[in-house]
């Protein structure tokens, strides 16, 4: 079931919470799937994400003091959590609000001068856990409030999500690239992004598919990215990128196509870091074959580029696990499926899917029955849609309960 509230009742909420007064206005970040192109961008590749309809929702109001004060509809037992801006630092036990105190934190290091803080309410419709990217959603969304409520000058779309890549890496303590922050900035409505996270040059591809559906399928095995071994990812792929540039000149594993890797993959000395390089480099290609599969309209070519996506994952990155290779295998096994994969940073979370409109009773019945059967567990499934980036919003808008 799904309640429909307008802003008026989250300003309500908020008013409950912080008092009554001022302009007080409601915004929203949207989370991502990424369709393909998975650990690539800390690598120098190419991805191609879309934001989601569901997100994160923000009402928030200008203080003229140097104070933050937090509250998350979604986390009700931590109250409200205060900090000054003059003494931001990471507390384990501040959960969600570091997400914020990061973004706040990254921007004064960036050279913007806060004339104030916020009183700012958030509620989020993600599942928590999915791997949907709900930390940057956040994180954009605390930039964008930051930059509207405060009046800062000369911040792009771009640059919110450089700030909240920032709050990620050196606040919250986990490495990751661009591309979440980057999806949840610049979407498009009916649009995938296909981005160069070497240069950050990109377009919107439409990913309005003829009898075609994405389903997300959550696991519902959670997972922390930070206390995971992503970073170890990333410290893998930096030892092959080093061990490659004393063969070639090299910027980024994202340069070399598989012929060249091919040539000097062996300059990698331990060979799972060569494992790890050979997914970011044929990954990255993959994207690049995908990407032009979908513009020709060729969506079992772009399927089997999914497929081949997971089976990388899963045996040279190793950042899928039982539960999604089950889900994973339970997608290819059913008819009108043309293609599936693990999205996200892994270590759990969401498949998704290319399912034929007039399959998707089947395919719900196959796999949450397979899934439910062989794991004890109940999945849970949702038909994608493509949505806009992170705006200010004025008018009724839905959040999903269940």
């Amino acid at each position: 079931m799904s309640e429909v509230m307008q802003p008026e009742e989250l300003k309500r909420l908020f008013c409950e919470k912080f008092g009554g007064g001022g302009e007080i206005r409601c915004f929203f970040a949207p989370g991502r799937v990424n369709l393909i192109g998975e650990h690539t961008d800390y690598n120098g590749g190419h991805v191609f994400p879309c934001a989601l309809t569901m997100g994160n929702y923000g009402v928030g109001r200008r203080r003229e003091d140097r104070k933050l004060r937090l509250y998350s509809v979604n986390f009700p037992q931590q109250g409200v959590v205060e900090c000054g801006l003059d003494e931001l630092v990471y507390e384990k036990k501040d959960g969600w609000t570091n997400y914020v105190k990061g973004v706040f934190r990254a921007l004064e290091q960036r050279g913007c001068a806060l004339p104030g803080g916020m009183d700012l309410l958030v509620y989020g419709n993600l599942p928590g856990g999915a791997g949907l990217s709900s930390s940057a959603a956040l994180e954009v969304l605390a930039g964008l409030m930051a930059r509207e409520l405060l009046e800062l000058p000369g911040l792009s779309m771009t640059d919110l999500a450089l700030v909240g890549q920032q709050a990620e890496n050196e606040f919250c303590g986990m490495h990751c690239g661009i591309m979440d922050q980057f999806a949840s900035a610049m979407g498009q409505r009916g649009c995938a992004i296909f981005l160069d996270t070497n240069t950050l040059t990109y377009r919107h591809v439409d990913v309005h598919l003829q009898g075609v559906r994405l389903v997300l399928v959550n696991s519902r095995v959670k997972h922390s990215l930070v206390n995971s071994a992503y970073n170890e990812r990333r410290r893998q792929c930096e030892e092959a990128l080093a061990d490659l540039r004393r063969v070639r000149a090299l910027g980024a594993l994202g340069e070399l196509t598989e012929e060249a890797f091919g040539e000097i993959q062996d300059a990698i000395r331990d060979e799972t870091c060569r494992r790890r390089a050979r997914h970011a480099v044929y990954e990255n290609q993959r994207t690049l074959r995908a990407v032009g599969a979908l513009e020709a309209g060729d969506l079992p070519a772009f399927g089997r580029l999914l497929n081949e996506s997971h089976v990388s994952l899963r045996d040279d990155y190793e950042t899928s696990c039982p539960e999604t290779d089950l889900l994973a295998e339970l997608a290819w096994e059913t008819p009108g499926v043309l293609g599936s994969r693990i999205t996200g940073g892994g270590f759990g979370g969401c498949t998704v899917s290319l399912v034929e409109e007039n399959s998707l009773a089947l395919f719900q019945e196959r796999v949450l029955a397979g899934y439910q059967r062989q794991t004890g567990r109940t999945a849970e499934i949702y038909v994608a849609e493509a949505g806009d980036g992170a705006r200010e919003i004025s008018s009724s808008f839905v959040l999903y309960s269940g």
